[in-house]
C-alpha cells in the first residue's frame, strides 16, 4: 500500500474516531508522555493492506476505531459450584468486586442433560460447576441479579437449548422483557465431537436445535448471541494455535451455512455469532492468533458468505487463560502464567476475558484465589496503560509475520476440511471429519508431539521439569460437600411433588410432536420449562425421538 492510500485510511479512521464515544481519561504514560490512540506507518508499507486501521476491514487491528479507549474489555469470570444458592453468592462477590459480566459453569450431570437424582449423576452433583435441574434453580442462581442489566455467558452445548429456555423463564419471572436480554450461549456442538465429548444426540438433531435457536433469537432477542463457537476446548485437548484457530473458524463457517440453509439473512444472524478462544503461554503467538482470527473471519464472511455490514463481518470473542498451562506443582507460579496469558489476550484485542485462578488445576477456585484472578485483570486494565493505544504491536515485524503465518496455516486446514466433504461445503467436511476421527487424530498428534518435547526437556515448565526446588506449602482448596447432592435431590423431589404433573406431561407431549415434525422447538420447550419440567425430562423426551450418539471406536 502506498503512502497516499495509507494516509487516506488514516483520515477515515480519524473521522470515525472523532465521532465515537470515549472513556473520560487521561491517555498518557506513567511518566506523563501523551500517546496517540493508534500508530501506523508514515510512508509506503506493502503489508498495510492486510493490517489496516482499527475499526476498518479486515479488522486485523480491532473492531472499533477507539480500541479500548471507547470501552475496555468485559471482565467475565467463569464460576459455578455446588447448588444454585452457593453459586449466586459467588456471583454477587464477583460483581461487587468489579466484575462486569457473569459466566456460568455447570456440573457434569447438567452438561450431559441429566437430573441430579439420575443414577448416572451419583457423586458428580455440584462438583465441577453448578447443578441446574429446573427453572427454579435458575431463579435461585440469579436471585437479586437483574438479568436485564447483566450480560451472562453460559458454557454448555449438548443441552444448551433447554438451559437457555430456563434462563429466559427466569428473566420472565423477574419481570424482564425477553427482548432486553443480552449474553451468550455456547451451544457449539461441533467442538463437542471434535474435543470435549459432551453431546446428547447425533450431529443432525443437534444442528436442528441450533438452527431453531438461531431463528428464535434473531426474531425475539436481537442482542443475544445464541452461539459461542469454541476453540478453547480444542486447544485444551492439545491442538496447536493454528489448529485451534482453523478448527474453530471452520465450525463457525458451518454455523453460517446452517443459518443460510434456514433462509436467514446473513447480515441479521451473523452478528449473533461469537467466539471463545484460549490464551496460551506463548505470548506473541497468541496475539498473532487473535489478530489473524479477525482478519480471516471478516474476509470469509464478505467474500464467501456475502455479508455486507461491518457487524456481520466482525469476529467478537471471549478469551480464557489456558487451564492446561497451570500446574499442581508450585501452584503460585500459575498467577504469573495467568497474568502473561491475560495480557496477550488484551493486546490481541479480546472483547471479554476470564482469568483462571491459581488453584483451578487442583479444584474449583477458592474465594481468595478467585479474587486474585479478578484482580489480575484489574491491574492490567487500571495500572499498565495498555488500554491507551489500539493494537500497540501492530506493525511489529515479528507479530505481523506470525499473524501471516498462522493465517496461511489456517487457510491450508480449511482447504483440507472442504476437500473431505461431499459437496465442497464446510459443513459437509466437518461432519466427515468427525465421522472419520480426523480432527481427533490431528489434535492427538499435536498433543503427543508437545508431550514428547516436554519429556525430552526441549520444552520447559517451571516447577515441573526445571527449577523444581520449592519452599511452598500445601494449598487450602475448595471441596464441595456430598451434602450438596443429597440436598439437591431432596429439593428436586419436593418440586416434582408440588408441580402440576398433567401440565408437565402435556407440554412434553407437545414438544415431542414438534420434534417429530418440522416446526421450531423453542416455544414448546419454553412451555415445558414454565411447567417446571426438569432438564433430564426434556432431554430424555428428545432422546426417545432422536436416539443417542455413541462415538465409534478407533484405534
Amino acid at each position: 500500500m502506498d503512502a497516499e492510500e495509507i494516509e487516506a485510511g488514516r483520515a477515515r479512521w480519524q473521522a470515525r474516531f472523532d465521532k465515537a464515544a470515549k472513556r473520560d481519561s487521561e491517555f498518557r504514560t506513567l511518566s506523563g508522555l501523551e500517546v496517540e490512540p493508534v500508530y501506523g506507518p508514515s510512508g509506503d508499507d506493502p503489508r498495510f493492506e492486510r493490517i489496516g486501521w482499527p475499526g476498518e476491514y479486515p479488522f486485523t487491528r480491532g473492531l472499533h476505531p477507539t480500541g479500548y479507549r471507547g470501552k475496555a474489555w468485559t471482565i467475565r469470570q467463569f464460576a459455578g459450584f455446588g447448588n444454585a444458592r452457593q453459586t449466586n453468592e459467588r456471583y454477587k462477590m464477583i460483581l461487587a468486586a468489579g466484575g462486569g459480566g457473569l459466566s456460568v459453569a455447570f456440573d457434569m450431570p447438567t452438561l450431559m442433560g441429566r437430573d441430579s437424582d439420575d443414577p448416572r449423576s451419583l457423586g458428580e452433583v455440584g462438583h465441577c460447576g453448578v447443578a441446574i435441574d429446573s427453572a427454579l434453580d435458575m431463579d435461585l442462581l440469579f436471585d437479586g441479579i437483574p438479568l436485564g442489566d447483566i450480560t451472562t455467558s453460559m458454557t454448555i452445548s449438548g443441552p444448551a437449548v433447554p438451559i437457555f429456555c430456563m434462563y429466559v423463564v427466569a428473566a420472565e419471572r423477574q419481570g424482564v422483557p425477553v427482548g432486553r436480554l443480552n449474553g451468550t450461549l455456547q451451544t457449539d456442538i461441533f467442538k463437542e465431537y471434535i474435543a470435549q465429548k459432551e453431546w446428547l444426540f447425533a450431529p443432525e438433531p443437534h444442528l436442528r436445535l441450533i438452527g431453531d435457536l438461531m431463528e428464535f433469537c434473531a426474531a425475539e432477542i436481537p442482542a443475544y448471541k445464541p452461539l459461542s463457537v469454541s476453540g478453547y476446548h480444542i486447544r485444551e485437548a492439545g491442538s496447536t494455535a493454528a489448529q485451534e484457530l482453523a478448527f474453530t473458524l471452520a465450525d463457525g463457517f458451518g454455523y453460517v451455512e446452517l443459518g443460510l440453509s434456514r433462509g436467514l439473512d446473513v447480515d441479521v444472524f451473523a452478528p449473533g455469532l461469537s467466539f471463545f478462544f484460549d490464551a496460551h503461554i506463548d505470548f506473541f503467538e497468541e496475539i498473532a492468533k487473535f489478530r489473524a482470527a479477525r482478519r480471516i473471519w471478516a474476509r470469509w464472511m464478505r467474500e464467501v458468505y456475502g455479508a455486507k455490514t461491518d457487524k456481520a463481518q466482525w469476529l467478537r470473542f471471549h478469551t480464557q487463560t489456558a487451564g492446561v498451562s497451570l500446574t499442581a506443582q508450585q501452584p503460585y507460579n500459575n498467577v504469573v502464567r495467568t497474568a502473561i496469558e491475560a495480557l496477550a489476550a488484551v493486546l490481541g484485542g479480546t472483547n471479554s476475558l476470564h482469568t483462571n485462578a491459581l488453584d483451578e488445576v487442583l479444584a474449583l477456585p477458592s474465594e481468595k484465589a478467585a479474587e486474585i484472578a479478578l484482580r489480575t485483570q484489574q491491574v492490567i486494565m487500571e495500572e499498565t496503560e495498555v488500554v491507551n493505544v489500539a493494537d500497540p504491536l501492530g506493525g511489529s515485524w515479528y507479530v505481523e509475520t506470525l499473524t501471516d503465518r498462522i493465517e496461511a496455516e489456517a487457510e491450508a486446514i480449511f482447504a483440507k476440511i472442504r476437500d473431505m466433504g461431499s459437496d465442497g461445503s464446510m459443513t459437509s467436511g466437518i461432519l466427515r471429519g468427525i465421522e472419520d476421527g480426523w480432527f481427533m487424530s490431528e489434535i492427538a498428534e499435536a498433543a503427543f508431539d508437545y508431550q514428547r518435547k516436554l519429556e525430552k526437556g526441549e520444552k520447559k515448565i517451571v516447577g515441573v521439569n526445571c527449577h523444581t526446588a520449592s519452599a511452598e506449602e500445601p494449598l487450602e482448596i475448595l471441596r464441595v460437600s456430598h451434602e450438596v447432592e443429597r440436598e439437591q435431590n431432596r429439593v428436586l423431589a419436593e418440586r416434582r411433588a408440588a408441580r402440576d404433573q398433567a401440565a408437565v406431561d402435556a407440554s412434553l407431549a407437545a414438544m415431542i410432536r414438534v420434534a417429530r415434525g418440522e416446526g421450531n422447538l423453542i416455544p414448546t420447550m419454553l412451555d415445558a420449562v414454565r411447567a417446571e419440567a426438569t432438564l433430564g425430562e426434556i432431554c430424555d423426551a428428545l432422546r426417545e425421538v432422536w436416539g443417542v450418539y455413541t462415538e465409534p471406536a478407533r484405534f
